[in-house]
C-alpha cells in the first residue's frame, strides 16, 4: 500500500477543498454505485482508491458536473412521464364524460 500524500493529489485539482469534493465523489461512486476502481483495489478502502485515482491523473475535477447532467437526465425523463400520465387520464376522462352523456 503506497503512501497518498495531499500534495501528490493537486498536481490534479486546483486547491484541497475541491480535492476532498473531487474525492468524496469518486469514492462514493466505488463504494455505493458500484463503479469499478481505475487502479488495482490493493484492499484499500474507497477513499484511498479514489484518491490515488485523483493522483494517476483518472479522476479529474469534471466528476462534479456528472451529478447536473444525472439530475437533468431523470428531470427530462419525469417530465415525459408526466406527459403521458396527464394525457391517459384526460383521454379517460373524456372518454367517461362521452359515456355519460349518451
Amino acid at each position: 500500500m503506497a503512501r497518498i500524500t495531499v500534495e501528490d493529489c493537486l498536481d490534479h485539482v486546483e486547491n484541497r477543498f475541491e480535492l476532498v469534493l473531487v474525492g468524496a465523489k469518486r469514492a462514493r461512486q466505488i463504494a455505493v454505485e458500484g463503479r469499478e476502481p481505475m487502479v488495482p483495489e490493493e484492499n484499500d478502502k474507497p477513499t484511498v482508491i479514489a484518491l490515488r485515482e485523483i493522483e494517476e491523473g483518472f479522476v479529474t475535477p469534471d466528476i462534479l458536473t456528472e451529478v447536473e447532467q444525472d439530475f437533468e437526465i431523470v428531470a427530462a425523463e419525469d417530465a415525459l412521464a408526466l406527459d403521458d400520465l396527464t394525457a391517459a387520464l384526460a383521454a379517460e376522462l373524456a372518454g367517461g364524460i362521452v359515456a355519460e352523456a349518451e
